[in-house]
């Protein structure tokens, strides 16, 4: 089974999505399955987490809603509100739901990614970690030292970093981002890393193949196959490729020479694995 693990839907009208502006032309409209449903079938994806693009509550409704009405939505990674005492209630309300199956912390919107580490944001994620919830971690390069500490402090966490941490790799930046990545490997096996999101932070009209293989296979090499998964980030990889574009760059840019069952790793099975999604195998 092949899963994308990363790709997101939404409807503007509510309000909820106010990073979307008409001047990102590609992206201004509503995204549903019925939009991608093409491009899985001729990519050969069976399944899709879909991840929360807003910080809303009606945002994770909306997913959820979608989910119980597609086949090809596996799970959804939701968003719960964090800086509220009740956020366990709002878990517990989104937990009945089976296809809610992690959440994902929003860190590159913070001003100081050092916000994480406050007593009551460490003792929610502390409880996500008891729970064993998948916990989706949205960064940019410049904040892995904080998610280090929080790491530190959580080392039950069940997590991944979304997008390889967003290095600047239309800059060609390499350090302190390839360190602090395989720092972060090393320490906390169980922490994965989505080869996804990688297109839009290089240069959106004049990136080359070639750009992304030392990133790849970095994390890979880092990582282990089995311990990344491959992450589409549709539609918002359309402001720099196609769904296709993106699957092919990814299939070319994996180290040379790896099998087909761990090929099968990093194209479905760890996504399975780690959102404990086991059972559609």
């Amino acid at each position: 089974m092949r899963i994308d693990a990363h790709q997101h839907y939404w409807k503007l009208e509510p309000g909820d999505y106010g990073w979307i502006t008409p001047e990102m032309s590609v992206l201004y409209r509503d995204y549903e399955p019925r939009d991608l449903e093409a491009h899985l079938a001729a990519n050969r994806i069976d399944r899709t987490i879909v991840v929360q693009a807003a910080p809303t509550l009606s945002d994770t409704e909306y997913m959820l809603e979608l989910a119980g009405r597609s086949e090809r939505i596996a799970g959804v990674v939701g968003w719960i509100d964090l800086e509220r005492p009740d956020y366990r209630e709002q878990y517990r309300i989104f937990k009945r739901h089976p296809s809610f199956v992690g959440f994902r912390a929003m860190i590159q919107e913070m001003e100081r990614a050092e916000d994480m580490l406050r007593p009551h944001i460490v003792e929610a994620m502390q409880f996500l970690a008891e729970e064993d919830f998948p916990v989706d971690l949205l960064l940019k390069s410049h904040q892995l030292p904080a998610v280090l500490k929080l790491l530190e402090r959580t080392p039950n966490l069940r997590a991944v970093i979304d997008h390889i941490a967003k290095p600047q790799i239309a800059a060609g930046e390499w350090e302190p981002w390839s360190e602090l990545v395989a720092e972060a490997a090393a320490s906390h096996p169980r922490l994965y890393c989505k080869l996804s999101g990688m297109v839009t932070e290089a240069d959106h009209r004049n990136w080359k193949p070639e750009q992304f293989v030392r990133y790849v296979r970095h994390v890979v090499s880092v990582f282990g196959t089995d311990r990344v998964m491959f992450g589409s980030d549709w539609p918002v990889c359309l402001l720099s490729a196609s769904y296709d574009q993106v699957v092919e760059l990814l299939d070319s840019a994996l180290p040379d020479g790896l099998g087909a069952s761990e090929r099968e790793a990093v194209f479905g099975r760890n996504a399975l694995r780690f959102y404990k999604l086991e059972h559609l195998l």
